[in-house]
């Protein structure tokens, strides 16, 4: 499944540094940044619910924000882009 995840850390206190700091990792680790708090990951349930969980363990919920969207297939009736940023087709081939 195709999941977006995005988030809004405070960023006021050291601390709320560290957490978006943190945040941006464990995003990094099973998707693509697509916007400066905004991720696409491809993930199977166990996979989005470990990333859920690891990510509900950062934040604080009183002063950040975190919002999960899961998209249905096909995604590509779900998802226009625009602008300079391509994003990375995970159903073909990659080429490194």
């Amino acid at each position: 499944m195709l999941v977006i995840v995005c988030y809004d850390v405070a960023t006021e206190s050291r601390a709320g540094r560290g957490r978006l700091r943190r945040v941006a990792r464990a995003c990094e680790a099973v998707g693509q940044r697509v916007q400066k708090s905004v991720f696409e990951c491809r993930l199977d349930q166990m996979q989005f619910e470990e990333l859920e969980r690891t990510l509900l363990q950062i934040i604080k919920t009183d002063e950040d924000c975190l919002r999960f969207y899961r998209l249905t297939e096909p995604v590509d009736i779900h998802v226009k882009e625009h602008g300079r940023f391509k994003s990375v087709d995970f159903d073909r081939p990659l080429v490194v």
